[in-house]
């Protein structure tokens, strides 16, 4: 009966493994049917690149900087397990995370989540960033700094000590993300055309927004792993419970951005709704397996409000973000974080008071490491590439390629 219980487990979580591999094809499509295609290549070509590097610098050193196993009493900041992932005694039976998977099993589906963090910044500074220099921040981002913050929660690291709880990574996940992405398009600047001489916003139209639809909808299906994963088993309460959570909070949080953006600028905006969807299921995922079904429709409604009015506000601010990922992933995570301590079984004050801290200190790791690194590189090999190589588009300046060789007109 145990090795049943366990090979349905794994079997679970395997599932919920390729369901967030998945999720790479979802920003793929959405961030190309975000932008021009003049830069189609460039962006496939980094998010390849992303889930292939993530997966070797997680297997290289970063889960063991993740998962270190830290000593009852530590301070639960900082240790490394070794490099490689060898699975340790009993990491291949029931012995091993009570019965819930296997260690390579383990390995695999932290790995997708870890390739995440670097994706949000991706499609935040698309269209002019360099490649190279986009290459080498998401190594040491990924290889370095998610493990890191991770291992303060999910490693039982202090954070955890302290009583903060992030379920599936409103915090760990999106918000270490979307804190990169922010400093980032504040140091690249924003796209040439994309403000007046007056400083008002433009719309630079992306080229395929059915394309983009699918990229919603395809991470719409990816999040049924990355939060029922998150179970870590596949208990029937507790991975029922978080699917309806996530779809709900997902729902109410298209309808409300599209609700809300329609009453403030009189139209029914397609990507406002797409991004609202995101902004729900972001807005969940701290707390999808603490949340009752009305906790999860309010989560995501608010979601799809705060979605609308910090795209507004981004503008506003001059930063350029072409797919809306500071106002999905950075905004809308440290709601779903601060959701926790309002709605569900965790509610309270106190909790909502460790809830902020932990946003608060992860914010503050995430935001001062991408500052260094990304100066780093701006000052040595430079982040933007020039405005000849933009305005001709970075497929062709970068790769040599053209993604609609028979199609080349909306060239700018």
């Amino acid at each position: 009966m145990e090795q049943v219980l366990l090979t349905t487990n794994n079997v679970w979580m395997m599932i919920c493994t390729a369901l967030v591999f998945f999720m790479h094809l979802g920003f793929s499509f959405l961030e190309i049917g975000l932008t021009r295609q003049k830069n189609t290549i460039n962006i496939l070509f980094k998010n390849f690149f992303i889930i292939t590097m993530g997966l070797v610098v997680y297997c290289i050193g970063g889960f063991n900087l993740m998962y270190p196993g830290f000593e009852d009493g530590a301070a639960g900041f900082l240790k490394f397990a070794g490099f490689g992932i060898a699975p340790p005694e009993n990491g291949m039976t029931a012995a091993y995370a009570d019965g819930g998977y296997t260690w390579w099993t383990d390995f695999l589906f932290q790995g997708m989540f870890a390739a995440t963090a670097a994706t949000i910044v991706s499609g935040a500074v698309a269209e002019r960033i360099k490649l190279n220099s986009f290459m080498i921040f998401s190594i040491l981002y990924v290889g370095i700094v998610y493990p890191i913050v991770g291992s303060w929660k999910w490693g039982g690291g202090f954070l955890d000590q302290l009583g903060f709880y992030d379920f599936a990574g409103s915090t760990l996940v999106h918000s270490v993300g979307g804190w990169a992405a922010l400093v980032a398009i504040a140091l690249l600047g924003a796209r040439i055309g994309k403000f007046s001489k007056d400083g008002k916003a433009q719309a630079l139209p992306g080229h395929n927004i059915p394309l983009a639809a699918a990229g919603v909808m395809i991470l719409w299906l990816g999040w049924f792993g990355f939060n029922g994963g998150s179970v870590l088993s596949a208990d029937p309460t507790l991975t029922s419970l978080t699917l309806v959570t996530t779809s709900l909070a997902a729902a109410a949080g298209g309808l409300s951005a599209a609700i809300f953006s329609n009453i403030l600028y009189k139209n029914y905006d397609l990507t406002m709704f797409m991004n609202g969807v995101l902004g729900g299921l972001v807005g969940i995922t701290a707390g999808a397996d603490q949340m009752g079904y009305l906790d999860a429709l309010a989560i995501g409604a608010i979601s799809g409000v705060i979605i609308v009015l910090a795209v507004s506000f981004i503008d506003r601010l001059k930063l350029d973000d072409p797919v809306g990922a500071v106002a999905v992933h950075l905004i809308c995570g440290i709601w779903g974080t601060l959701a926790v301590g309002i709605f569900g079984e965790l509610a309270g004050f106190d909790q909502f008071l460790i809830q902020l801290a932990g946003v608060g200190i992860v914010g503050l790791a995430s935001v001062v490491t991408s500052f260094i690194f990304l100066i780093v590189i701006k000052k040595t090999l430079g982040l933007r590439v020039d405005e000849e190589e933009e305005l001709k588009g970075l497929d062709l300046a970068e790769h040599g390629m053209d993604a609609y060789a028979d199609f080349r007109m909306n060239q700018h």
